[in-house]
């Protein structure tokens, strides 16, 4: 008898969608679902002086060390960063305050909007460069996943495709 996973025929690519969705919509109705005047998870906002944009980070337990500035959150992570649409899970999560970093560790997920993701064992955003960079974990790889919009083509830029018979060999 086969499992039941393998009497389903639904192509990986839907299965893979159902995750993207649903990942973001359980973590978001965590948030937005909690009774109100009690906060299930302990938070901590990091704020840029300049802009003023909050960062919101949950945990089971989160550490502030004022010589270095730097947050070390642990436990179930979540990361919230709509100034640059992200949303993150992670086992552990550091904010170095001073070099404007965030350094995620233990399972990531990193999602952001227009369904973008990456998945890796650990993974440093740095913040001025809007940049990341994930490290797999030993023996695997890094997965990243992105939505490319195929109706916003320019067919002036595409190559033309090779007309049959027009080949030439060059010795």
């Amino acid at each position: 008898m086969k499992p039941f996973y393998q009497l389903l025929s639904v192509p990986i690519w839907i299965r893979r969608l159902g995750w993207t969705v649903m990942l973001p919509a359980t973590f978001v109705g965590a948030i937005a679902f909690s009774p109100p005047g009690q906060q299930l998870l302990p938070s901590a906002t990091a704020q840029n002086s300049s802009q003023n944009r909050p960062l919101t980070i949950r945990s089971d337990v989160q550490e502030y060390n004022a010589k270095t500035q730097v947050v070390t959150a642990r436990g179930n992570v979540q990361l919230l960063y709509p100034a640059r649409q992200i949303q993150a899970t992670a086992a552990q999560a550091q904010y170095f305050s001073k070099e404007r970093r965030i350094v995620l560790s233990g399972n990531v997920y990193i999602l952001q909007q227009g369904g973008n993701s990456i998945r890796g064992e650990t993974v440093t955003y740095l913040i001025d460069e809007g940049r990341f960079v994930a490290q797999p974990k030993s023996g695997r790889q890094v997965e990243s996943v992105y939505i490319i919009n195929d109706n916003q083509l320019n067919q002036a830029t595409a190559p033309a495709a090779p007309q049959p018979g027009t080949f030439q060999r060059s010795n």
